[in-house]
């Protein structure tokens, strides 16, 4: 098969049947999804996203009702208690049970749930002679699963961890329980009903298997065995049927589902299990009858009521209506969306798992338990990390970095489920705590250890998902990360293609475009990378620095930018003051959205056109943009302002920076560019930020920062702009079409304060300090770099360079350029001087160590 045919509606059909609902989904896209224009979201086991129809059919209906608190009597009280009743029985309608069967407890979301099970468990310890009750669990479960173990170890509970083989493969006949009290021991078996880590469905037979003693560890261990089912991963793409499945527990959050309501989730209990949960805390509302000046307490009778202390979210639970109104008419249903969703997860597998780097080695090891032939065993999840030509694996967070330039939403790491990332990866308990060691936490960017893997890639899809998503995805994999010319294994891709069950053969294929390809349109004015690249790849192989004999063995100060508002364009001057936070008046405002979060260029990437130049002269920030008048916001806290200043608080980094509004006209301003409510905010001179990492002591104490995200100052060395523009041209057909980036624009992307002309590139990278002109600075590090130096500083412009040549040079660490701290002998308020021309003189970190030794 040739590559240019390998995305047409022929060969979706050849690998899996059913695609769309009964509706126009292109149509039904463009109008429920509208925000959507521009990204490929592939996140959805994160959260899915809500449509457009669900919260205006939730604003109309707050807006045409008056719903009081549930725990009054009035009418609208009553209107309140009716149709949160009426949710109950719809969620439990969803899932084909009956009130009589299970009762629906709300709770904040799926881990308060969890939670809510492991504080109320009737826990048996080992005393009296009575055995002690187990926690078992399977290692391939989310952390908010494991973390009952900390509720249930310490009443002296025995802790079971189950791999997954171990469940059907150690089953055998129950022994005969020996008395009654043993026969009565509460144990608990907790497993998800999908994977959240590979999307792995386990058999839903299991809560039945362990209910009766049939698999392991219950046949082991005589004893009531209640079995708690995670369904959080399952129900956004795949419907659950209690009556097959009677779990006792079962955890759900409904923004998995609908996307909307976040902070809301459910606990379905099972009737008969009911009764054995023990609740200590009581709060309002779950008292049947109590007594304040004497342990007396009586809790109401309905199972939701004890459970539910305080007032429920009545509101949000009202939205959950509306979330199954829109999900049954937009889809019509689980099954449909089941087989929609696992059709592009079985395509995107089928592609991406048969292509091969020019050398015949595979592009991606794909992390599952199955070749994704049946939706019963497989979800619309993939989880895989990116191997180079050589087999090295692509750190997850270059991954993340270069998907980002292309608007391409995923997730990267071990997604809360230590067991099955170690268990796929080949992480050792020991590698675990080694990683720890070696600064590695759960959430952070550290994707390689030793050139070892600490987490992976996931893609996952949801209803409103389509077939362009797939295109788009594999896309960009092949585009950034494939050593050209692509190869496919035809006969792995054959043998897939046949791996179809009968019954999923045929299927519905609406919303076609007319040209047979798969999709809806593409967005005006963004054009999608092709899967087929003319681009001459290949590994980057960039030499060991060596010194330029036709350079002169002399440092120079070459350039001099501040940047006035935090990600805006850069200023540039000849010689310019140092005080005591960095250059005057560098990050001293940055843009805030309506709720006072920081904006940057990595979520709106025309801040760069905004230009703000500051005059001493006129004590004024001057601010302009292309078609937006000039406006003009005063340098200092003017004595007649500073009484009307708003102050307000924000973040840098984590940092809580006190900050004052710069007013009306700037706010407007803003807002007008962006096209989005934006506010202009100053740092607050009056406050003070210290800097917080290991490098920060700096003379008498930390170093003082303004709205910078790291460190007082970011340098980079010409030399090395050099270098990497060489390799960036390298891999071009055509180093003068627009593709090529010049040595100027370069520079502009790292968006650095100084810009030097050093004796050999990257020698920067071993500084220990330097001095401009009479001026010390002390290195803190090298500076780590995002998507954001894919941006063009002229037009806004996304690319994956120069990020790709960085990251394969780095080998996975992508840094360039290093922070400075000033270090000041005299007053804090002194401010000193910088020159373009001024020379400099660095000290060498090796040399540093030898002179300690």
């Amino acid at each position: 098969m040739e590559l240019e045919h390998m995305f047409t509606l022929q060969s979706y059909q050849d690998i899996w049947g059913s695609y769309g609902y009964d509706i126009d989904l292109p149509e039904m896209i463009e109008k429920e999804f509208s925000r959507m224009k521009g990204i490929t979201y592939l996140d959805h086991a994160g959260t899915t996203l809500f449509s457009e129809s669900q919260i205006k059919a939730f604003y109309q209906d707050l807006t045409g009702n008056v719903y009081g608190n549930p725990h009054s009597h009035n009418l609208s009280s009553r209107l309140t208690h009716d149709t949160v009743e009426h949710v109950r029985y719809r969620i439990l309608e969803h899932f084909n049970a009956s009130p009589e069967e299970y009762t629906v407890i709300f709770t904040s979301g799926s881990t308060a749930a969890l939670k809510l099970v492991a504080d109320c468990f009737p826990w048996r310890s080992a005393c009296g002679g009575e055995p002690a009750s187990h926690f078992c669990y399977l290692t391939d479960n989310h952390t908010s699963v494991v973390g009952i173990r900390g509720v249930s170890s310490q009443l002296g509970v025995t802790s079971l961890p189950v791999s997954p083989h171990e469940v059907e493969g150690r089953a055998r006949q129950p022994p005969q329980a020996t008395n009654v009290n043993e026969s009565l021991t509460p144990h608990l078996f907790c497993y998800p009903a999908q994977s959240n880590f590979s999307g792995r469905k386990y058999p839903l037979s299991y809560a039945k298997g362990m209910q009766t003693g049939r698999l392991y560890p219950a046949c082991d261990w005589p004893g009531r065995w209640l079995v708690l089912l995670d369904a959080a991963g399952l129900v956004g793409c795949s419907g659950l049927d209690l009556r097959e499945c009677p779990a006792d527990f079962i955890p759900i959050s409904f923004y998995k589902m609908f996307g909307f309501p976040t902070g809301l989730g459910a606990l379905l209990v099972r009737n008969e299990a009911a009764p054995l949960l023990r609740k200590g805390y009581f709060g309002g509302g779950t008292a049947a009858a109590y007594l304040a000046g004497e342990d007396y307490f009586v809790p109401k009778s309905s199972v939701s009521s004890r459970f539910e202390d305080g007032t429920i979210s009545f509101l949000d639970i009202i939205s959950v209506h509306h979330g199954f109104e829109a999900l049954q008419r937009l889809t019509g249903g689980m099954v449909e969306i089941q087989q929609h969703t696992f059709g592009l997860a079985r395509y995107t597998y089928v592609m991406l798992s048969s292509l091969l780097h020019s050398n015949g080695r595979p592009v991606a090891h794909i992390y599952c338990a199955n070749e994704f032939q049946d939706p019963a065993s497989q979800g619309a999840i993939l989880n895989f990390n990116v191997l180079d030509c050589h087999g090295r694996v692509v750190g997850y967070s270059q991954v993340d970095k270069l998907a980002s330039l292309f608007n391409i939403h995923v997730r990267t790491g071990c997604f809360c489920n230590t067991g099955a990332c170690q268990s796929f990866l080949g992480i050792s308990d020991q590698e675990v705590k080694e990683n720890l060691e070696a600064g590695h936490i759960c959430g952070d960017n550290i994707d390689l250890v030793d050139g070892r893997p600490t987490g992976s890639v996931r893609v996952s899809f949801g209803y409103m998902s389509t077939f362009e998503d797939c295109q788009k995805f594999l896309s960009f994999i092949v585009n950034c990360f494939t050593d050209k010319p692509l190869r496919v294994d035809k006969e792995r891709l054959a043998r897939l293609k046949l791996a179809v069950p009968v019954e999923n053969t045929v299927g519905h294929f609406n919303s076609s475009p007319s040209n047979g390809q798969l999709g809806h349109k593409a967005d005006q004015g963004e054009t999608a990378p092709s899967l087929i690249s003319s681009t001459n790849g290949g590994e980057i192989m960039i030499p060991t620095p060596k010194r330029r004999e036709e350079k002169n063995s002399f440092q120079t100060l070459t350039n001099i930018f501040i940047y006035p508002i935090k990600s805006c364009a850069a200023f540039e001057v000849k010689e310019w003051g140092v005080g005591p936070v960095g250059l005057l008046y560098d990050r001293t405002w940055m843009v805030v959205n309506e709720h006072g979060v920081c904006l940057s260029q990595k979520r709106e990437p025309t801040l760069c056109q905004v230009q703000p130049q500051v005059s001493l002269a006129s004590n004024a920030l001057h601010i302009k943009a292309p078609g937006m008048s000039s406006i003009t916001v005063p340098l200092g806290d003017l004595k007649e302002r500073k009484h009307s200043q708003k102050a307000c608080q924000s973040k840098v980094c984590g940092d809580r920076v006190q900050t004052v509004d710069c007013g009306d006209e700037a706010a407007s301003w803003f807002s007008e560019f962006l096209g989005k409510p934006c506010r202009l905010i100053k740092q607050n001179s009056e406050f003070i930020r210290k800097m917080k990492t290991s490098s920060e002591n700096v003379g008498d104490g930390p170093a003082a920062l303004s709205l910078v995200n790291e460190a007082q100052y970011l340098l980079i060395n010409r030399d090395s702009v050099a270098m990497l523009q060489e390799q960036i041209s390298g891999r071009l057909d055509h180093p003068s079409t627009p593709q090529a980036i010049s040595m100027q624009q370069l520079i502009a992307r790292f968006r650095a304060n100084l810009v030097v002309s050093a004796t050999n590139p990257f020698e920067e990278d071993n500084w220990s300090s330097l001095m401009i002109g009479n001026t010390t600075f002390q290195v803190a590090g090298r500076c780590g770099r995002c998507q954001m130096i894919g941006i063009d500083q002229e037009t806004s412009a996304r690319s994956q360079e120069p990020l790709k040549s960085l990251s394969d040079f780095r080998q996975g660490k992508v840094t360039f350029g290093i922070y400075l701290l000033h270090q000041s002998r005299a007053s804090a308020n002194a401010i000193t001087t910088l020159s373009v021309g001024s020379p400099i003189t660095s000290t060498n970190e090796t040399i540093m160590e030898l002179l300690k030794s």
